[in-house]
């Protein structure tokens, strides 16, 4: 049985979700649905489209029209690409990168060391290399060389030859690599997305959406679907020159990169974002990329790779390259087209992931006690700053989304550096644009270095003492998390009995898919189940069994939840009947389909 749950009356405060005001996570329960225009919307599309009442209301309830229902559960590049041009510069770096690839020059691809930046350098260098040219790939260090270009490995790309430079992912702030390039007579093309200064750097073609002149409205791209537009644009450039018009690259090929991307750097998946992850999952799923394939094998994933394979297995195994190991493996991987080296680079990048998963359990650990603390002192601090000479730099970043997920504030995390520096990364809330913040502390000469965008930022402080950037953070965005925090709450697609929940009915809600930043994956409570057992598997992960009064099972799973509150009220509840929220999905087990659910709250009720 599926039973939406009827709409809210008009009221200043919304009705709560089967009257749950306050689950263990602390949070109201409130349908996403309950606004009538919503109702109203789902209600045409099911009448117009004869779509299922579920689908037409988990649609609605991300912002989808009627009129636009087709088009969203069929998404077409070509309907949604827009002329490259549109974005500032693009014009002057496709003419440059022609004149390099019709002139046979040597040029050197800087990248950044997570996903998107591997992935950016792949889809770059790939290209250039199916033309001819020689490409350099560098990938700096994120210890001894730290994020974005620097002038030490600049000089080094121009000594070995490189006339053009280009930096996905990164450039947009750096002002003296960029300069040292210039004189050095080393061209220069940034192709990146990340917040950008009033003062740009020097550079032949500064390409970004976010430069504070660039009015494509484009924003929301990561860098490789940056990188893929200029190649677009290359592309008709290069259709003019006679010895390059029928050997172009197909660049639907490497739409693969540009979903790994798009999905790991959690920009939002609307719009064109959406397109380039359906198509590129469908070209990743034909297995072309040698590098994938062996990734994918490594990850021990043996069904078609959906979007939250990207973010969740994919992603940070490549990402484990860059924070504990060579940074380089990523884009080596990427762009390997021998199986042999594919295999050994994916065994190594999962085996560095298991290591980078014990550090990071040890850093979490620490930090969340530590914050545990300093809430007991001041409940209402906007923003968690912590700080360790013990943390490795390379897990900042996870151990401030874990404080982030736990306790629903902007975090960051510090590794102290035997130079006395400290190196952040800091991760966010909606509303809350973390980005401009460090842009400012930058500015205010708080920090030597930093930059970001609105959910993710990191910084470089000039020494050990994280007191004056904790405070500006604090005064920067108090009223922004007081806003976003105030309004909190776990909004819910519907409701379902444990019977009701089938692999057909997963794949159906998956048809509104993929889901991730600014298109949330539904989320479905099962009322009134009994928890049948619960334990403790894995890395502090619950696994559940509940029932539902008709006697009918749904097998569920509660991630890093065991030390926290819901792991603790489904360890503690056995045989007790509880309201349990979470989304769905379907477990492949030697070819059997079985729906289950990921919960994500649970409440009581009288």
């Amino acid at each position: 049985m599926i039973r939406p749950v009827s709409a809210a009356l008009a009221l200043d405060v919304p009705r709560t979700f089967l009257d749950v005001s306050r689950s263990v996570l602390g949070r109201p329960w409130r349908d996403r649905c309950a606004d009538p225009a919503l109702q109203a919307h789902a209600a045409t599309m099911v009448q117009a489209h004869a779509l299922p009442e579920l689908l037409a209301r988990v649609l609605a309830g991300r912002g989808i029209r009627p009129a636009e229902a087709e088009a969203h559960l069929r998404p077409r590049l070509r309907d949604l690409m827009p002329d490259p041009d549109c974005l500032v510069d693009m014009a002057a770096a496709t003419d440059r990168l022609a004149r390099a690839v019709v002139a046979g020059e040597r040029v050197a691809v800087f990248g950044d060391y997570d996903v998107d930046g591997a992935a950016s350098a792949a889809l770059l260098a790939g290209y250039l290399r199916r033309l001819g040219l020689t490409v350099q790939i560098h990938i700096p260090d994120r210890i001894t060389e730290g994020y974005g270009p620097n002038v030490a490995a600049v000089s080094a790309l121009r000594a070995a030859g490189a006339s053009l430079l280009v930096t996905v992912d990164c450039g947009t702030s750096g002002h003296p690599p960029l300069e040292a390039a210039a004189a050095l007579g080393l061209d220069v093309v940034v192709l990146d997305h990340h917040g950008a200064p009033e003062h740009l750097p020097p550079a032949h073609a500064l390409v970004n959406p976010n430069r504070l002149d660039d009015l494509s409205g484009l924003g929301h791209l990561c860098a490789a679907g940056v990188v893929f537009l200029t190649l677009v644009g290359l592309n008709r450039r290069l259709r003019r020159e006679a010895a390059f018009a029928d050997r172009l690259p197909d660049l639907a090929e490497s739409l693969d990169l540009v979903a790994l991307a798009t999905v790991a750097d959690v920009v939002p998946l609307t719009g064109l974002n959406r397109a380039f992850v359906v198509q590129g999952l469908k070209v990743m799923r034909a297995r072309g990329r040698v590098g994938l394939a062996a990734l994918l094998d490594a990850a021990s994933l043996n069904e078609p790779p959906e979007a939250w394979h990207l973010g969740y297995l994919v992603g940070p195994r490549i990402n484990a390259g860059g924070r504990i190991g060579d940074a380089g493996l990523g884009a080596t991987l990427l762009t390997t087209a021998d199986p042999a080296e594919a295999a050994r680079i994916a065994a190594e990048l999962d085996r560095l992931n298991r290591e980078r998963q014990v550090i990071e359990a040890e850093a979490v650990a620490a930090a969340e006690a530590e914050m545990d603390r300093a809430l007991g002192l001041d409940p209402e601090h906007p923003v968690l700053v912590t700080a360790s000479a013990d943390w490795h730099p390379g897990v900042v970043g996870l151990i401030a989304a874990r404080l982030k997920e736990r306790f629903g504030r902007p975090a960051f995390a510090f590794a102290l550096r035997p130079d006395g520096t400290a190196t952040g990364s800091g991760r966010s809330i909606v509303g809350a644009d973390l980005g401009q913040a460090v842009r400012t502390a930058v500015e205010a000469g708080l920090a030597l270095k930093g930059g970001g965008h609105a959910m993710a930022a990191g910084v470089t402080l000039p020494g050990p003492d994280v007191t004056r950037f904790r405070d500006h953070l604090a005064a920067a965005l108090a009223a922004p998390v007081s806003e976003a925090r105030a309004v909190e709450a776990l909004l819910v697609d519907g409701a379902m009995s444990a019977g009701g929940v089938t692999a057909e009915l997963v794949r159906t809600i998956h048809r509104a898919g993929p889901f991730g930043s600014a298109a949330p994956e539904p989320t479905f409570v099962l009322p009134r189940h009994r928890i049948v057992d619960a334990a403790v598997v894995g890395n502090g992960h619950v696994r559940a069994r509940l029932r539902s009064r008709d006697g009918q099972a749904i097998g569920a799973i509660a991630f890093r939840a065991a030390q926290g509150p819901l792991g603790q009220a489904l360890l503690s509840g056995i045989g007790r009947e509880v309201h349990v929220a979470g989304t769905l999905s379907v477990d492949t087990w030697r070819g059997a389909e079985r729906a289950q659910m990921r919960i994500c709250d649970l409440a009581y009720f009288d």
